[in-house]
Order: C-alpha cells, then structure tokens, then sequence
C-alpha cells in the first residue's frame, strides 16, 4: 500500500511540473522571457498543482500498479524494473499529451514522454529505497 502511496505523492506533483514546463517551452514561453518571470512559472505551477493531482492521480496509480506487478518477477531486479516502468510511462504519456498534427516531432515526443518517464522512475526508484519489497516465495522442492 505504501508503494501506491508514493506513487500517487510524488508522480502528480513531478509529472504537473514537467508538464508545466514542457508546454511553456512549446508555447516559446523560454525565448522571450527573462529571469523576473521566472516567479510567474512558479504562482502558475501551485495554483495549478490541484489539477496535477485530480488528473495524475489514477495514472500515477496505473503506474504504481505496473511497479507492483514487476516487483513480484524474481529476473527482473531494482534497475531493470525502474527502467521498464519508466519506458512504459515515457510511451503512455507521450502517447497522451503528444499531438499527431503537423507541429509534432521528435522533440515533442520526447518532451511529452519524459513528463511522464521522470515521475516513474523516481517514484519507482524512492519505493525500492524506502518501502519494504516483499521476499520472493522459495521454490518448492
């Protein structure tokens, strides 16, 4: 239960603020700006962190269940399961937020995808540092 609950702490709030981010730099936001505005990027992330959790939450938790679900394969150790759950993260959000019209690209597809890869990993990788992983069942004999 804890290990949801670190995903659903954590995902939300990494995942809104790269979500943030990557739209400004989409919107050419960065190339206009100077370092006074920087404060605004702030007021906007908290008066919309609300909405990163009522959004983020259910895919925060689909997430945590695929970290879950990796955890109980006995080959599949603490990395390799931090990077599976991140690839699979990277394709379903840039899946999502990516758009298929004529302004999309690669860079659009990374920027999209990393919103989604960066909160994975860390939550993955915070549940393997500071929850308790479950012992693997001895093979009977």
């Amino acid at each position: 239960m804890k290990r949801y609950l670190v995903f659903a702490l954590v995902g939300p709030f990494v995942g809104g603020f790269l979500l943030l981010l990557t739209t400004t730099y989409q919107s050419g936001y960065w190339a206009q700006t100077n370092l006074g505005e920087v404060g605004k990027l702030f007021a906007v992330f908290f008066k919309t962190l609300q909405y990163s959790y009522l959004f983020g939450f259910l895919p925060s938790l689909m997430i945590g269940a695929v970290d879950d679900i990796l955890i109980h394969i006995r080959r599949v150790g603490p990395g390799l399961r931090m990077l599976l759950v991140g690839l699979f993260a990277f394709v379903l959000a840039s899946l999502t937020y990516s758009s298929r019209g004529p302004d999309s690209g690669a860079v659009q597809f990374i920027l999209y995808g990393l919103v989604g890869f960066v909160p994975a990993v860390i939550s993955s990788w915070l549940v393997h540092r500071y929850v308790e992983e479950p012992q693997a069942a001895a093979a009977p004999t």
